[in-house]
């Protein structure tokens, strides 16, 4: 590997900005894919102007920019000349340039014009030089995410520059998905990729199946704690919760390790069985390890469980283990899981890490993002654990069954397919940006009311060519619009672990009233008083990102609501319309195993359990269909992928986690 400072402009403070986005060699710049693609318009001429439509137009700078400031708001405006035509524009919150645009000066500008007053008015466009748009034109030109200091035009001339100086050390496909020369282009290259990516996902899943003898020596029996927990429960278990605890339970007690899957929809009740599971080991004698994919969740985990087992019984001990805890903390409960003082002991990967020995762990549970595979396994069996310890698997991803035998063929699957009773369905609204001041006013009526409220932006901050709404901005607009009368909290993904927790305590504490967010609170947040959730470009999202997002409501007794803004015309979009008319999340799933298709590519990223480099298991389902057709055939053949003409896909399984033990029984 190469590091990226011996690309040309590339110091070490640039590269630092590059490392935030995980882009720290040569290498791996090619491999930054775009989050996104636009094709810019020819120029329009004032008269074919047309309302709401983005539009490129060239136009001159007649006055002077004015900068005002509205509470914490800064206001840029200018007035322009299209040919004859007069365009007022306006920026949030960029008063820089006021100084950038000349009086007389001629440039481009590129956004959605609207007819305010008796003439044009366009808000936050963009601006080009004639030369840089003209560049552009006839091209798709891909759009990265970007973090501060750096713009699109500097990613995107960097990862030229990695290629040129990788000199053909690439695919082909890997160079079309940044610089493809036509659409065609880019859909051949972006499946090439996918079906290569699935493969050997497959692949290493076969192989971990096929490597695991799954024998231990537990000896784990029926016990009288959890059924006191179930009885002391303030609502009764759901047939299907009572299903996956029967099966689990039978799983606990044999020799062979349990590898099981729970599938269950948002609020289905997943952690209570895995809470369950826990106790009925922590009775047995042995250890319980709970992975969690944030500190966020991990800490309500904590918190959740331990009140479970409070005043059930006084032998089982629940710790903590995260990585921002303190060292003294963190040696403190590193003891208490290596004497076995310790018997559930909940975390995030810090769980994992050279430091914790246990003293006798028998199961893992974790959600889908951390899957506990051969390389956990391998870390386990070098501190003296039985590796063929029990695991159990969350998946708030209700995968369509089809996709789910795939995507798990290491697992046996259990779905959970009710919803606790006592928690009432969440009313939807599809809507467009002229509802959002009656959304704003909705927002302060339930915040009255003693509720609290979520807004999901795709995006953390402006982002060239990506029209869509950000934390950041939108943070800034409701301070603005409430004038100090409702609390508003920020959250998103480049914020540190303690950072997040932080924002999180105060929101659940009801510190926070409008908690901004990207889909970061996708994952597992649970805080009942919730009731209201505004989802910004909703028409990005595949359905099930957005069904996953909404779990986050609907959570307490009151009564929910979710709200989809769309910049489409809402009436037509079809694929919210299902979300408006269902909380079924395996309808949902299905619907959007139906209704995606590879030309979804050009919106923002499917969300969901399931993360892979480009590929979406809804978006590209043929594809994984056939890849696991293939790697069945390979296998055949193949077993162990020892053949000369499987060496090249032998590397790349190996890339994903395929290490000693397996490679131990090739």
């Amino acid at each position: 590997m190469t590091e990226l400072n011996a690309l040309k402009g590339i110091g070490d403070k640039t590269a630092k900005l590059y490392g935030r986005l995980g882009i720290d060699t040569v290498e791996s710049a090619v491999f930054y894919f775009p989050r996104d693609y636009v094709q810019y318009e020819p120029l329009s001429e004032a008269a074919d102007f047309k309302e709401n439509v983005t539009t490129a137009f060239e136009a001159v700078v007649v006055k002077r920019p004015l900068v005002r400031r509205v509470r914490r708001l800064s206001i840029t405006t200018v007035t322009l000349a299209a040919s004859s035509v007069e365009v007022s524009a306006t920026w949030f919150n960029m008063p820089y340039l006021a100084q950038s645009l000349k009086i007389g000066e001629t440039y481009v500008f590129r956004g959605k014009p609207v007819i305010k007053g008796g003439h044009y008015h366009i808000e936050q466009p963009q601006i080009f030089t004639r030369e840089h748009y003209d560049e552009m034109l006839g091209r798709i030109n891909p759009i990265y995410t970007l973090t501060k200091g750096l713009t699109n035009n500097s990613v995107t001339s960097t990862i030229r520059k990695a290629f040129d100086y990788l000199d053909g050390n690439y695919s082909q496909e890997v160079y079309d998905m940044h610089f493809p020369k036509d659409e065609d282009t880019l859909l051949r290259a972006r499946r090439k990729l996918v079906y290569d990516e699935f493969l050997a996902f497959i692949l290493r899943l076969r192989l971990i199946r096929a490597a695991d003898t799954a024998q231990n020596d537990f000896h784990i029996v029926e016990c009288a704690q959890c059924a006191r927990i179930i009885e002391k429960l303030p609502y009764r278990l759901t047939g299907a919760q009572r299903r996956v605890w029967d099966e689990i339970r039978e799983d606990l007690c044999l020799p062979r390790s349990m590898r099981r899957l729970i599938q269950g929809d948002v609020g289905s009740g997943k952690t209570i069985l895995a809470a369950l599971a826990a106790v009925m080991v922590a009775a047995n004698g042995y250890q319980s390890a709970i992975m969690a994919p944030t500190e966020i969740l991990a800490n309500q985990h904590y918190e959740y469980i331990r009140s479970l087992v409070a005043g059930i019984s006084s032998d089982i001990n629940t710790v903590l283990l995260t990585g921002s805890m303190s060292a003294s903390s963190k040696k403190n409960v590193h003891k208490l899981i290596e004497t076995g003082e310790a018997d559930i002991i909940i975390g995030t990967h810090a769980l994992f890490q050279e430091k914790v020995t246990y003293n006798n762990l028998a199961l893992v549970v974790t959600d889908e993002q951390h899957r506990f595979g051969v390389n956990q396994r391998s870390m386990l069996s070098s501190k003296n654990t039985d590796t063929n310890c029990h695991v159990l698997v969350m998946s708030a991803t209700p995968i369509p069954r089809t996709l789910a035998m795939i995507m798990y063929g290491d697992l046996d699957i259990s779905v959970i397919d009710e919803t606790p009773a006592y928690r009432k369905p969440v009313k939807n609204a599809v809507v467009g940006e002229e509802y959002r001041q009656k959304a704003y006013d909705f927002f302060e009526k339930e915040i009255k009311a003693g509720h609290q409220v979520y807004v999901i932006c795709p995006l953390i901050e402006e982002s060239e060519g990506l029209e869509a709404r950000n934390v950041t901005d939108t943070v800034q607009e409701l301070n603005a619009y409430y004038d100090g009368r409702v609390r508003v909290g920020m959250l998103h993904g480049r914020m540190s672990g303690s950072q997040k927790q932080d924002i999180m305590d105060s929101f659940a504490n009801g510190a926070v009233d409008i908690l901004v967010s990207t889909t970061v609170v996708e994952v597992g947040v649970n805080v009942p008083n919730a009731t209201v959730m505004m989802i910004e470009n909703a028409d990005r999202f595949g359905l099930s990102a957005l069904h996953q997002l909404r779990g986050r409501i609907g959570r307490g007794s009151g009564q929910s609501y979710c709200i989809f803004m769309t910049g489409n015309d809402p009436g037509r979009n079809k694929r919210l319309e299902i979300l408006k008319s269902t909380n079924d999340g395996f309808k949902i799933a299905e619907e959007d195993l139906k209704l995606r298709g590879p030309g979804d590519m050009f919106g923002l990223r499917q969300s969901g359990d399931v993360r892979f480099m480009l590929a979406d298991i809804y978006a590209d389902a043929d594809l994984l269909k056939k890849a696991s057709d293939e790697a069945d055939i390979i296998l055949q053949s193949d077993p162990d992928l020892s053949k000369p003409e499987n060496k090249e896909l032998r590397e790349r399984v190996y890339a994903l986690g395929i290490t000693d033990d397996i490679a131990s029984s090739m």
